[in-house]
């Protein structure tokens, strides 16, 4: 029994063994590296949001306008061989200048999906969000002019599609006046004079055919009976959608001008040797 308590003694005065155990700095923890959601919010900060918007925009205006315009004038061509220009010679040079239109229309089409393609990449590469999760920006000489050149071709355009939207409203402005005839012989006024057969549509007065075509103008039933026509329908609704997407257009070049002016801007600012700060 002594023996036993002197050796309970003696293992109870033994200097305790510890174990290593590792400080929570030592693991790492799940939480410090950046999750799915965090790199998604970063990847969403560098998209541009203003040339993202144009670009769609743009696609749409230029979309309706040359598909509903190239239908259209086919049809107005159409419309005056059948009633309005019975000998082919009088409207020669019209259908000469809407066939090189259709033309041009694959041209302006072909041209803006390329050019929205070039203006998004354009705006990708230059915000600022963007920049950020690319590392350290520089900009070249070159850089800076190929941005300048596109806020100049985008101020251009801008002014050339101004122009646009305002040469669709003529086809507009004329069907309009066509189908607000035809109306007002379909309900004629208790206080008219003329009869509807007096009410005419004289399509020369347009110069759109010369003076010397025949019959040149529709009256009465006649007038009514065009209005009736599928072509005429058709062709009207197509160039009021046509007009809409040339201003879609205008309004997408609209902000194409602000995001390059200030991707421009952007470029100025960075390639100064004093910049310290971010937009």
């Amino acid at each position: 029994m002594e023996i036993g308590r002197y050796h309970w003694m003696y293992e109870s005065s033994r200097p305790h063994q510890y174990r290593h155990v590792p400080a929570l700095r030592d693991s790492v923890s799940p939480l410090s590296t950046p999750g799915c959601f965090e790199c998604c919010i970063k990847c969403l900060g560098g998209v541009p949001y203003a040339s993202l918007v144009a670009t769609i925009l743009c696609f749409s205006g230029v979309a309706l306008f040359c598909g509903c315009g190239h239908v259209a004038l086919a049809g107005t061509i159409s419309i005056l061989e059948q009633h309005f220009s019975t000998n082919a010679s009088d409207h020669a040079l019209l259908s000469e200048v809407i066939q090189l239109m259709q033309y041009v229309i694959y041209g302006i089409a072909s041209f803006f999906f390329l050019y929205g393609i070039i203006l998004l990449a354009e705006g990708f590469y230059t915000t600022s969000a963007v920049k950020e999760l690319h590392g350290e920006f520089k900009t070249t000489a070159c850089g800076r002019c190929i941005s300048g050149m596109f806020v100049f071709l985008t101020y251009v355009l801008g002014l050339a599609w101004l122009g646009v939207f305002g040469f669709s409203a003529v086809p507009v402005f004329m069907f309009y006046n066509i189908w607000s005839t035809c109306e007002v012989i379909k309900s004629p006024q208790t206080n008219s004079t003329a009869t509807g057969s007096q009410i005419c549509v004289d399509i020369r007065q347009y110069g759109i055919i010369p003076w010397n075509a025949l019959p040149g103008r529709a009256c009465g039933s006649t007038l009514e009976s065009i209005c009736n026509t599928n072509e005429f329908y058709m062709s009207y609704h197509l160039f009021i959608v046509a007009c809409a997407g040339a201003g879609a257009t205008v309004i997408a070049l609209l902000i194409y001008m602000m995001a390059t002016t200030y991707n421009y801007a952007v470029l100025k600012f960075k390639s100064r040797e004093d910049c310290c700060t971010k937009f």
